[in-house]
């Protein structure tokens, strides 16, 4: 019985100290609110200077270009035609400059972004969370790549349609998330573009249509070549995904890359060094894209064939090679001639 004062005492002590903490956790919270609308209109005053300098600069770029191509006709000194030089340099440099500032504020999203998530504000405004974003990117197509792997291969042992339409669905779904989370990276400042981009747009509707496509004698037919190329996608995939990521790492570390530069399904002029390993496989499975796609056709002028899934996938391996091949052979090309014009200049 003498004890509950006591107890007492020390609860009301305990109350008074989070009555404290309360009102301090309120107080930051109010900073923490003034603060965020202060940088809310940061944001917004800065992306409007931006576009109002980029407005000018156009204007200034058109005025300048008119002033050369009246040199011959004008008074301008060699000194003036050097100011103008110059002056077009610095707006070059200063568009790099305003990439790089646009990649810390808010934009609108894209029209793919814009349906799939709406309105939402995807820009991750520290380094820190950009390259965290960007490294589990990297990971999670490094750890499907594997399941892929693995799947393609208990699919090619086990002759069962709900394994292979099972397959089928996580190739759906692994592209379609490829596509998003590709979409928020590059609105956080990543450089992945052309067709590098579209490329996962047509796996995906590939891997759709694959999904759709019934049990019979064509599929049947096409089976095992579809999941044998399958098994060495996802082996190239593994292999470049290595390859890439210390090419990455070494240009980084000399600062010749962007560090939100990521891994593609494909080559890129940074890739130049180890050429000879990583090409050959490359081409092969393009080729191989190309040999599907010969093979889907032949199936479609059979006399049973009845399956539309048959042309549609036959079109999108064709797209797939023609958009592969041709894409790094004239990042081949342009990579040589660049080297060429180097060992001119020496």
């Amino acid at each position: 019985m003498l004890s509950s004062p006591t107890g007492f005492a020390e609860c009301l002590h305990e109350w008074e100290d989070l009555e404290k903490d309360y009102q301090q956790i309120q107080e930051t919270h109010r900073l923490y609110k003034q603060k965020l609308e202060e940088v809310t209109r940061l944001q917004d005053s800065c992306s409007s200077a931006i576009a109002r300098q980029r407005k000018k600069q156009r204007e200034l770029t058109a005025s300048l270009l008119e002033c050369k191509e009246k040199h011959s006709t004008s008074k301008l000194s060699v000194e003036d035609m050097e100011a103008i030089d110059e002056i077009q340099n610095s707006i070059n440099d200063r568009s790099s400059a305003f990439f790089e500032m646009e990649a810390f504020l808010p934009k609108k999203n894209g029209l793919y972004l814009s349906l799939v998530l709406g309105n939402v504000n995807v820009t991750l405004l520290n380094k820190q969370a950009k390259f965290a974003y960007k490294d589990e990117y990297e990971k999670f197509k490094l750890v499907l790549t594997v399941i892929l792997f693995l799947f393609s291969f208990m699919c090619r042992l086990i002759s069962y349609r709900a394994l292979d339409a099972l397959f089928n669905f996580l190739l759906v779904w692994y592209y379609c998330t490829l596509t998003i989370r590709e979409s928020i990276l590059i609105s956080n400042g990543s450089r992945i573009k052309g067709w590098w981009v579209f490329h996962h747009y047509v796996s995906t509707f590939l891997s759709g249509v694959m999904l759709t496509w019934p049990e019979g004698v064509l599929y049947q037919m096409f089976r095992s070549q579809f999941l044998t190329y399958s098994l060495y996608q996802s082996f190239v995939q593994f292999l470049q995904y290595y390859y890439q990521s210390g090419c990455l790492y070494r240009l980084r570390a000399l600062g010749e890359r962007h560090n939100m530069d990521l891994t593609v399904e494909g080559f890129q002029s940074w890739m130049w060094r180890g050429l000879s390993f990583l090409l050959p496989f490359l081409f092969f499975g393009q080729f191989w894209q190309l040999y599907n796609s010969i093979t889907l056709f032949r199936m479609f002028q059979l006399p049973e064939c009845k399956e539309w899934q048959v042309a549609m996938c036959g079109c999108s391996y064709m797209v797939l090679f023609m958009g592969n091949f041709f894409t790094t052979v004239g990042v081949v090309y342009q990579k040589y001639m660049n080297n060429q014009d180097k060992s001119k200049s020496l």
